[in-house]
């Protein structure tokens, strides 16, 4: 199983970007996927996550209404769309994979796209 997240980069404040992540190995579908982040000195935190169709998301408090979350099954991709960006969103972003959704816990994880946003 990879998941292979991609699109970091460095933006400016109140900028936008978009992750990507690709899942091989696996029934994507058949997965709940999740992004998570780790700032610099920090531990990791959970940013978001959205069910095996789609239809349902959820987000931590700090991102709701930036961040977006989707999913394209038939491309095994999950994408988090981040709007409105600010410079304490700088991180390490990861994507996960779980079996179960709500996710108890993640089955798989990716090697993480870094965000620098700017001041």
């Amino acid at each position: 199983v990879q998941l292979q997240a991609s699109g970091g980069g460095l933006v400016q404040a109140g900028g936008y970007l978009r992750l990507s992540c690709a899942a091989s190995g696996l029934t994507f579908a058949s997965y709940a996927m999740g992004w998570f982040r780790q700032a610099p000195g920090k531990e990791r935190e959970f940013v978001g996550r959205i069910s095996f169709s789609g239809s349902n998301t959820y987000y931590t408090d700090s991102v709701k209404g930036r961040f977006t979350i989707s999913r394209d099954n038939a491309k095994n991709t999950v994408y988090l769309q981040m709007n409105s960006l600010k410079p304490e969103d700088t991180a390490v972003y990861y994507c996960a994979a779980s079996r179960r959704y709500p996710p108890l816990e993640y089955n798989y994880w990716g090697q993480g796209t870094l965000v620098t946003v700017s001041s």
